[in-house]
């Protein structure tokens, strides 16, 4: 089984982990900021699965926000929109079963607890030591230690584990 983790967003990654050694012994990560539409779309249907290996994905489900200091303008909403609707798509064309987690749930499970109150920075860190602890053998960088998160998110979830 092949498990994909999305963090949308300009600053988020994808990752993909595997039971099986022989097909990524590894996690494979991509950073967003690094990828056309086209390589998105790519990288889906190379990990799309066969009739040997099946594959499902978790997408993180997040909106635009208007919340006191963090506000996104019109622009902005509409380019994290596009570029989410973009991920649904590729999934989709890809025949990629996947569900949609808000973050509080995929954080609960896998330990990442944040302070009230804490800086955008504060928690990324706190995501990056948590998927580090994860994945010892993986250099992790902010961009995909959230996507990590949520595959192996994922990859719990299917297998029952909590």
């Amino acid at each position: 089984m092949i498990y994909i983790g999305i963090d949308p967003g300009a600053s988020g990654g994808i990752a993909v982990l595997a039971d099986e050694q022989h097909i990524a012994p590894t996690p494979v990560t991509f950073k967003l900021a690094t990828m056309t539409m086209r390589d998105i779309v790519d990288t889906m249907t190379d990990y799309s699965g066969t009739e040997f290996v099946q594959t499902t994905a978790m997408i993180e489900q997040v909106n635009a926000f208007a919340a006191p200091g963090r506000s996104m303008g019109a622009t902005s909403a509409f380019t994290f929109g596009k570029g989410y609707g973009a991920l649904l798509m590729a999934l989709t064309a890809a025949h990629i079963p996947f569900d949609q987690v808000v973050p509080r749930k995929w954080q609960a499970i896998m330990g990442v607890v944040y302070p009230k109150n804490s800086a955008q920075t504060e928690r990324k860190n706190i995501s990056k030591a948590r998927a580090q602890q994860l994945f010892p053998k993986v250099t992790i960088t902010h961009a995909i230690a959230d996507a990590l998160l949520i595959a192996e998110y994922g990859r719990r979830v299917r297998k029952g584990i909590r």
